[in-house]
């Protein structure tokens, strides 16, 4: 990981600056930026407009970062366009590039190839030193903040909204959402400095009658254009928040766009790994890459509104609090069972069990996601079995949910 423009900067300038050439959105944040910006994508696709996606990280393919309208880009037009930014990056004088910035790079060159009317780019870290920052975004869009790599960002929420504010542009909305009043004013502040016109969610729109279930989340929403009712499939209250931020970052970038067209936009919307749902041997089985507290927390927060108590298996980053992501979601659950996930910066089982200890001292350590699976699904006590933390335990479970190797 490196933070600065410096290399991608050079590399977009040795490719003919590719990010330029082709209308763009920046959607930063910790939680949420994802769902959002893949809502803002499925409306602008739904709009008619020739619709780029760009997101990480990938739950199994790394096709996956890159989106032409619905579908993942081939594996060989990425190849070929990777092929290009090595030959730009390994040009004398040389440029290093990480993996980030590279696929940033290639993503850039697709989307500028392919003749897109708008690229909607989900920040990596951050947002002032993030390679996807080099783009002259028409709107920038930051989704809800709180504390999570703190090394790189800030140890406060809004040393990290400072960080996430440096994709604001000049003279172009920036929208934000928070309910803290120490991010608001550091939103504030950045868009004055830099000159950015701040729409903030709070103030200009009403989000109302939010109805969480197992096969969508519907809610109204009022914004300074109009009333809406509106339904996403991607679950949960939050994803209420996140598909209104879409909607209303929509509204900033194209104001002709009719009720009739966001709404199908948002019932079209695909963002797996996040509250996804599959049936098991008649167990519903729910994926959800909660990878820090907040995200367990509005975990926890759907599972009490659709009134279920699952059994948990659970895996995340030794670098993750993990005390809070227990604390969190531990009341909420049956059966907990602790596994690896498929990364060298993963906590062991037996790690996670000590600090589960608090939250569950009956949290057990399990070898596998097969190992837990096949005890949970052969003796259930619940009929829902989640799959939560890390998403590169996210990744492996749906690959194995797909491929059928749990039935």
């Amino acid at each position: 990981m490196k933070l600065g423009l410096a290399a991608i900067d050079a590399v977009c300038e040795r490719l003919g600056r590719p990010e330029r050439k082709v209308e763009s959105v920046l959607v930063a944040g910790t939680n949420g930026k994802g769902s959002a910006a893949a809502t803002l994508a499925a409306i602008a696709a739904e709009a008619g407009l020739a619709t780029g996606l760009y997101t990480s990280p990938h739950l199994i393919d790394v096709t996956e970062r890159i989106r032409l309208g619905r579908a993942d880009i081939a594996a060989e037009e990425l190849d070929d366009v990777l092929g290009e930014v090595f030959t730009a990056a390994d040009r004398e004088p040389e440029v290093p590039v990480t993996y980030f910035e590279a696929m940033t790079a290639a993503a850039f060159s697709i989307f500028a190839r392919r003749g897109l009317d708008l690229a909607v780019l989900e920040v990596g870290l951050g947002g002032r030193f993030d390679a996807t920052n080099v783009a002259p975004a028409s709107v920038s869009v930051v989704t809800s903040i709180s504390l999570d790599h703190v090394e790189e960002l800030g140890g406060t929420v809004a040393a990290i909204a400072a960080e996430k504010a440096g994709i604001f542009r000049e003279g172009r909305p920036a929208l934000v959402e928070s309910p803290l009043e120490p991010v608001r004013e550091a939103f504030r502040n950045a868009a004055k400095n830099v000159g950015a016109r701040l729409h903030e969610m709070e103030e200009e729109t009403r989000l109302t009658g939010v109805e969480a279930a197992l096969e969508a989340t519907r809610f109204r929403l009022a914004t300074p254009v109009r009333e809406y009712s509106l339904e996403t499939p991607l679950l949960g209250a939050h994803q209420a928040r996140n598909a209104a931020t879409a909607v209303r970052a929509a509204e900033l970038l194209k104001p002709d766009l009719s009720a009739e067209t966001i709404a199908r936009g948002l019932a079209s919307v695909r963002w797996p790994g996040r509250l996804e749902r599959f049936r098991v041997r008649g167990a519903t089985v729910l994926l959800d890459g909660c990878h820090n507290a907040d995200g367990a927390l509005a975990l926890r927060r759907f599972l009490s509104e659709v009134q279920v108590a699952p059994d948990l298996v659970f895996g995340a980053m030794a670098d993750k609090d993990v005390e809070a992501m227990a604390a969190a979601i531990g009341p909420a659950v049956t059966r907990i069972r602790l596994v690896p996930a498929a990364s060298a910066r993963a906590a062991s089982p037996e790690e996670l069990a000590r600090r589960f200890a608090d939250a569950r001292p009956d949290a057990a350590p399990a070898k596998s996601l097969e190992a837990a699976m096949d005890e949970l699904l052969v003796r259930p006590t619940a009929e829902t079995i989640i799959i939560a933390g890390s998403l590169y335990l996210v990744g492996e479970a749906r690959a194995a949910l797909l491929s059928g190797r749990f039935d």
